[in-house]
């Protein structure tokens, strides 16, 4: 028996509701068309992406990400999202996407270049023209990104040790590590050079003890034995200049007797 609700005609108001409603319907694509589009779009981002033109690159590829969204495509196009913003000097938008893939796709086949990228993004943040036009040596600047890149680069390391991007890694790794040991002993030589010897003494000291393996220690035992003989610290002084004599025994430093040498600016090269 049809209910008595449904015997009623319906009003030419309730007519015009349902076409549009049925029209509504028939017009919505289905997945094939979503994806045939979205594939589109990607193809119209890489070509941007060819030639230099990140930006309308990084508009596509939002697209397409939008779209595609829980496939490997949009996985595909966060990771070429963020390069893009990367090359288009948006590092911030850059770390902020791979941050998101990273945290959102934990087992995703691109994850080892998602780290890599964001290792890239810092390791980079500090080869702008102009610290160029500045002259400013690497080692000279704040550190924060390089420690952000070597952690990215360490994550990657550890997790994908076959990866194609893991050689690279590991010796950028090893170039960040030498940059962050000759920062401390930069930052130590300022100290020293100022008469702020205790401070000299802690840098130069922090160097050997987190970065021992560097060339930059030769110069950090330098500078503790030179601020403690200011300190007045004898044995201090004595035992940096001993390690420095048994470590590199053919050290410029020692051309003047050791730690005790004269007050000559041994860091100029004039």
């Amino acid at each position: 028996m049809i209910h008595a609700l449904f015997r009623r005609p319906l009003t030419r108001a309730a007519l015009t509701s349902l076409a549009i409603v049925l029209a509504g319907c028939s017009s919505t694509p289905n997945d094939g068309d979503i994806q045939g589009s979205a594939e589109k779009l990607y193809a119209d981002a890489k070509a941007d992406m060819a030639s230099g033109g990140w930006l309308n690159a990084i508009k596509q590829l939002e697209r397409v990400e939008g779209r595609a969204g829980g496939t490997l495509l949009a996985q595909q196009a966060q990771l070429d999202l963020a390069y893009a913003n990367w090359k288009a000097g948006e590092k911030a938008q850059a770390l902020s996407t791979l941050d998101r893939f990273v945290k959102l796709n934990p087992s995703s086949p691109g994850l080892d270049y998602a780290l890599y990228l964001r290792g890239l993004v810092n390791f980079n943040e500090n080869s702008g023209i102009l610290n160029q036009l500045a002259r400013q040596d690497l080692s000279e600047r704040d550190q924060q990104a390089s420690r952000d890149a070597y952690q990215s680069f360490k994550q990657l390391v550890e997790q994908f040790p076959d990866s194609k991007y893991t050689p690279d890694a590991q010796l950028r790794m090893d170039y960040i590590v030498n940059a962050l040991a000759d920062y401390e002993v930069h930052v130590a030589r300022y100290y020293l050079r100022r008469g702020a010897y205790i401070a000299a003494a802690n840098r130069a000291q922090q160097a050997v003890t987190v970065y021992p393996q560097t060339p930059a220690i030769e110069e950090a035992l330098y500078i503790m034995g030179r601020a403690y003989d200011k300190l007045g610290l004898v044995q201090l002084r004595d035992d940096a200049d001993r390690v420095l004599k048994g470590n590199f025994p053919q050290s410029r430093f020692l051309a003047n007797g050791g730690v005790r040498g004269d007050d000559r600016s041994w860091w100029r090269l004039w």
